[in-house]
């Protein structure tokens, strides 16, 4: 086995592991306490958008399960758990704030502390209140002050015992996803949206982050998905292209403006047909590269990339009901996804965990003010096989976490600045366009009964935490020991 450990058998003094959900993927619960309708239930409710007319309405009913859930969490040994909060829940409707729904928020926050666990809270993971889409969403720039409203909510109730606090989860996929391809909510297919999406996003989260700060708040940053953009041949011209427009969509076009202040030119350039120039407005990119404390790194597969026809490979962006979808790659439709003839998992992406090293390196070199990094996702899909004493022994993913964390020491021995690692995901869930069909999980979930079970690879990150703290304990015994006269 791969070692998965730094040098010096030590992770970083106070590295957080953890593990992750989204609200919408697990709550349920989805019209109760007040809570209206967000962009997911209603796309979900339209027949054609999700595989088998799946829906989040029970999803894994943690709204209901929670404590019980956070006692598996404390089984783990997990020191952090990283949920978000629905604003459909928050601000039903986009209107006024939902005591019921921050109850539950309360209550959660309440139990992960009576656990010994650092709640680590997204305040947006792509749930929009279907009212706010209804007058223009995330391409209405006044979608962007609104957020703004319902951050304030959230830190209100949760401030005084939530530390830690991520405006959104990969907008690329509620912009380009959402707006662009239409494979995610609200399942518009315009480029002009899209593109206006992904800065008025840019502009929420800088206003968040200046006014969770003006409030207290002590940690605060946002979490990007990222991947490395590999030409096939690196002498062709057309396939260097290829891969320069994709890493422009897919990294550049979020990181640049948040740690530089400004779009990367070639962006600006290739997005000028789609209006990008005109929704900028003096003074955005000021709020926009407001400092943050760190950036998270959501990250599950990279990509070879060319500029020829190829249908050997994916992007893994098509979505799981198989509606027919224009590409995401606004402008840049003709990439394509050539094979590498590497392992793929049920979601048919490429299992490369040196991309992840890779990735990590390259984003302390290209990123002089780069924050500290937390994985704030890593994981995989995979048909889990219930075996006929009730565990999980799904030996892939097990191998594929333990893996990436190994890539996660490599980085780090090689200079990265990683603080923290949260595998994807806690629980099996509702997986967006896929519905129930792809399981991530590290507790499987019987979605007829509701039961948890802890798989093989929840058994395994379990005793790789707690080997991680032995070794903590032993380094510091050996630290404090008294010298050998």
């Amino acid at each position: 086995m791969t070692n998965n450990t730094p040098k010096g058998n030590n992770w970083p003094d106070g590295f957080i592991w953890g593990s992750a959900t989204a609200a919408a993927q697990v709550e349920g619960a989805a019209a109760e306490d007040g809570k209206e309708d967000s962009v997911w239930d209603a796309f979900a409710h339209t027949p054609g958008n999700v595989l088998n007319g799946d829906t989040p309405a029970i999803a894994v009913d943690h709204y209901h399960r929670m404590p019980a859930d956070v006692a598996l969490m404390k089984e783990l040994g997990l020191d952090s758990y990283r949920f978000s909060t629905s604003w459909a829940r928050v601000r039903p409707g986009g209107r006024t704030t939902n005591a019921k729904g921050l109850d539950f928020y309360s209550r959660l926050v309440d139990e992960l502390l009576e656990a010994g666990i650092l709640p680590w809270l997204t305040l947006y993971h792509w749930d929009l209140p279907q009212a706010l889409e209804e007058a223009g969403g995330w391409a209405n720039r006044d979608t962007a002050y609104r957020f703004v409203d319902y951050a304030n909510d959230v830190y209100t109730a949760l401030g005084d015992r939530v530390q830690h606090w991520t405006t959104f989860n990969e907008p690329f996929c509620s912009s380009l996803l959402g707006y662009g391809s239409g494979v995610h909510a609200p399942g518009r297919q315009e480029p002009r949206a899209a593109i206006a999406a992904v800065h008025h996003q840019h502009l929420a989260h800088g206003l968040a982050v200046n006014e969770l700060r003006s409030r207290g708040a002590q940690h605060v940053g946002i979490t990007l998905n990222l991947s490395n953009s590999i030409p096939r041949d690196p002498a062709d011209p057309v396939d260097l292209e290829a891969a320069r427009l994709f890493d422009s969509l897919q990294n550049r076009i979020f990181l640049d403006p948040i740690l530089r202040g400004a779009y990367p030119a070639d962006s600006l350039r290739d997005l000028e047909p789609f209006g990008l120039s005109e929704v900028i407005r003096p003074g955005d990119l000021e709020i926009i590269s407001a400092p943050i404390d760190f950036l998270g790194v959501n990250h599950y597969h990279d990509d070879q990339i060319s500029g020829h026809p190829d249908t050997s490979g994916a992007d893994g962006h098509s979505g799981g009901s198989g509606r027919k979808a224009p590409s995401c790659w606004i402008g840049a439709e003709h990439i394509s996804f050539p094979s590498r003839g590497l392992p793929r998992t049920a979601m048919d992406w490429e299992v490369n965990p040196d991309g992840l090293r890779k990735l990590l390196v390259r984003l302390g070199k290209e990123y002089p003010s780069l924050p500290p990094l937390y994985i704030t996702e890593n994981g995989a899909a995979y048909d889990d096989v219930v075996a006929s004493d009730g565990s999980v022994p799904d030996i892939e993913r097990k191998q594929f976490i333990l893996d990436h964390i190994a890539a996660v020491g490599q980085a780090i021995d090689a200079g990265a600045d990683v603080r923290g690692y949260f595998v994807w995901s806690l629980l099996d869930n509702f997986e967006w366009s896929w519905g129930y069909e792809r399981r991530f999980g590290i507790v499987r979930v019987d979605y007829e009964t509701q039961l948890r079970t802890i798989k093989d690879s929840g058994l395994a990150y379990s005793q790789l935490i707690a080997d991680s703290r032995s070794r903590d304990a032993d380094s510091d015994r050996a630290n404090t020991a008294a010298p050998v006269a």
